[in-house]
């Protein structure tokens, strides 16, 4: 399929936050916000796929006046556009407490989150009473980065990714952004060629890879630029702005 004929099939876009639609300094540019709306106008749905949580990241969605859904936890959930729960997979205590027991071990900065909260640098006394959705482990120490992720593999319980190249991410087996989006096209009568998936991390790989059109960012981690499609602009050259003018709407209304 040409990259012309992928152009008139986008339907829906599914945006990464950090690193992707927000710059170094966290924030939406008003050219990325301009080019969501005039997505939205022509009728594109947008949403957000990002391996935040729902308390972290729902202001950010709000205040792009999106309708659609939001995929959160690299796709532990799905929200409706009014807020309301369509779907959480959760995954095991048992596993919670072993990565809780490795980050101890080996002294690395860690995060956890669960359905009510984001647990950084300390966990709660009854890991057991909360629901729990993913481990984060920030490494910079590339060895042990690396023989953590490999402990995490053997265990064939763990879906492994990152949100940046010094930390692991790790979700249960089977979650990812790819198959939350591939869940709401079914919601909306689309198909995943009709998508146009944009990120920078390992948590992207699986919707880029999968979406009709995928697209890294100029900031990405060089194996998420090797599987896209295309590669546009950096997160703080405005490079989903970018992507969207060139494929979606037309790219003599861009303006850099």
């Amino acid at each position: 399929m040409s990259m012309q004929a992928r152009k008139q099939e986008i339907k829906l876009i599914a945006l990464d936050l950090d690193g992707t639609l927000l710059n170094e300094e966290g924030k939406v540019s008003e050219i990325n916000r301009q080019a969501i709306k005039e997505a939205e106008q022509r009728g594109v749905k947008v949403l957000v796929s990002t391996g935040r949580a729902y308390l972290t990241c729902n202001e950010i969605t709000k205040s792009l006046e999106l309708s659609s859904y939001l995929i959160t936890v690299n796709g532990s959930e799905i929200y409706d556009v009014t807020g309301a729960l369509v779907e959480r997979v959760t995954l095991g205590t048992d596993l919670i407490k072993w990565m809780y027991g490795l980050s101890q071990e080996y002294k690395t900065g860690f995060w956890a989150t669960c359905t009510e909260n984001v647990w950084r640098g300390k966990m709660p006394e009854d890991i057991t009473a909360r629901e729990w959705m993913k481990f984060g482990f920030n490494i910079e120490d590339d060895n042990v980065r690396e023989h953590i992720m490999g402990l995490l593999k053997q265990t064939g319980k763990l879906e492994i990714s990152n949100s940046s190249p010094t930390n692991i991410e790790a979700n249960a087996i089977g979650i990812n952004k790819a198959k939350a989006i591939g869940k709401v096209c079914g919601f909306l009568g689309l198909e995943m060629q009709n998508v146009m998936a944009i990120g920078d991390s390992l948590n992207d790989i699986a919707m880029i890879r999968e979406a009709g059109l995928g697209v890294a960012m100029g900031n990405a981690q060089e194996i998420v630029k090797a599987t896209a499609d295309w590669v546009t602009e950096s997160n703080k050259n405005d490079g989903v702005a970018k992507a969207i003018y060139e494929w979606v709407l037309t790219k003599q209304t861009f303006l850099l």
